[in-house]
């Protein structure tokens, strides 16, 4: 049986599931935006919003029980490539303060704009635990 990842102190998810872990182990992540815990953008930069939406990952997936080196597939939805080119080396620092250096499978994907107004980066995150 599917089990409802939802950590601890988060406000409640509006009709979706932060992560859905499965008998078998796998974890998918929904979409993680750089808002906090409470659901309020402190960060408006797209660094600090990656930084915040990477940390609300790691969060999913310890609260399912597994670590950063558990994720297997990153998507990435951002609104500003050329933000994102500009910024390249600096977002491989944040990556790497909040994930090390682990490098699962990535995609990057550019879009017009996101569900939350004030939202620069979305990622979505499959992980295998245990």
């Amino acid at each position: 049986m599917n089990k409802i990842i939802h950590p601890e102190g988060w406000a409640p998810a509006k009709g979706y599931a932060n992560g859905v872990l499965s008998d078998k182990g796998t974890l998918y992540v929904g979409g993680q935006i750089g808002w906090t815990a409470e659901q309020v953008f402190e960060a408006k930069d797209f660094l600090g919003q990656c930084k915040q939406t990477l940390q609300n990952i790691l969060t999913i997936v310890e609260a399912a029980g597994g670590t950063a080196e558990d994720l297997t597939r990153l998507t990435w939805y951002v609104t500003d490539k050329k933000e994102y080119v500009a910024k390249q080396r600096e977002m491989g620092a944040v990556y790497r303060e909040v994930l090390g250096r682990h490098f699962p499978a990535m995609t990057m994907v550019v879009v017009a704009g996101l569900v939350e107004d004030d939202a620069l980066v979305e990622i979505e995150a499959v992980a295998e635990i245990g």
